[in-house]
Formats: C-alpha cells, sequence, structure tokens
C-alpha cells in the first residue's frame, strides 16, 4: 500500500473538518499548518450564538459562495476566515492553508472551489504564503498567495 503524500494528508484532514460544517449548500473545510503542525482548523458556519441555516432548514446565500457568485448573501462565516480567526499571527506567518469543499446536497467535492475576495485579502494580511485547494480525491490546485497580491484583480483598470 502506497503513503499518501503529505499534501494529500493535509487536504483528507481539510476534508474532516468540513463535516462540522452547518451550511446547506457548499460544506467547507481548511486548516493551516505550519513546520508540519496544524495550527488551526474552520468550517463554514453561522457566527457563533446565531442559528445554523442546518437548524432553520433553509439557506440564505444567494448564488452561493466561494468564487461561485457572490458571498456577501451568505450567512456564514467562510471556513477561511473561521480558520484564520482561530490562530495567532505567527502562528500564521509563512504557513500554509488547506481547503476543500463539497456539495452539501450530493457530497461531491467542488472541482472549482476558490477562495472569495474577502477570504483571499484575509489571507494575505494573515501572512499565509500559500493555498492549496482539492480538486478531486487525490488532485489539488497551489496558489502561491504573493501573486494573488501582484496580480491584484480587485483593481479595476
Amino acid at each position: 500500500m502506497d503513503r499518501v503524500s503529505k499534501t494529500n494528508y493535509y487536504l483528507d484532514i481539510a476534508q474532516t473538518v468540513l463535516e462540522r460544517s452547518t451550511c446547506l449548500r457548499f460544506r467547507f473545510g481548511a486548516i493551516i499548518v505550519k513546520n508540519d503542525s496544524i495550527v488551526s482548523t474552520g468550517y463554514n458556519g453561522a457566527p457563533r450564538g446565531r442559528k445554523n441555516c442546518t437548524d432553520i432548514g433553509s439557506c440564505v446565500c444567494g448564488s452561493g459562495s466561494h468564487g461561485k457568485d457572490s458571498s456577501d448573501a451568505c450567512r456564514a462565516v467562510h471556513a477561511e476566515m473561521n480558520c484564520i480567526i482561530s490562530a495567532t499571527r505567527e502562528q500564521m506567518l509563512d504557513s500554509t492553508m488547506y481547503l476543500c469543499g463539497v456539495d452539501a446536497v450530493t457530497g461531491e467535492i467542488i472541482n472549482d472551489a476558490n477562495s472569495c475576495q474577502t477570504c483571499r485579502r484575509m489571507i494575505i494580511n494573515a501572512g499565509i504564503s500559500k493555498v492549496v485547494i482539492r480538486s478531486s480525491p487525490t488532485c489539488y490546485v497551489t496558489y502561491n498567495v504573493r501573486d494573488w497580491v501582484l496580480n491584484d484583480d480587485s483593481i479595476g483598470y
């Protein structure tokens, strides 16, 4: 039996974290790893103290989030955000975030998932250096956060 790569090992953990998600449309899990130690985990769900979509039985996500359309309509705190607010800046400097998302109905991996603009800004300011996003059970895409800074797509030229 082959040993799983470290990248897929961490993505598997992020995929386990998403099982705590309370969104009825998209379930996301994220972990931050620095020096081969997990420093934080996060999943998408309503802010603390508010009712979860699973509790009220409906989802008020507009057309979706995580690169799908506008995330402003979603009442959830994104997995990346929860992961970042649960760690210290020192823990996040030069770290890697691993992210996995699945369709909440089918359980299929979202193969074109990406962080929304707000999450990207938070990732940049947190000092995270790479983001690895699962695109299939064994495949992933790696983003260098420095590229998000240099290629600022929030500026309309």
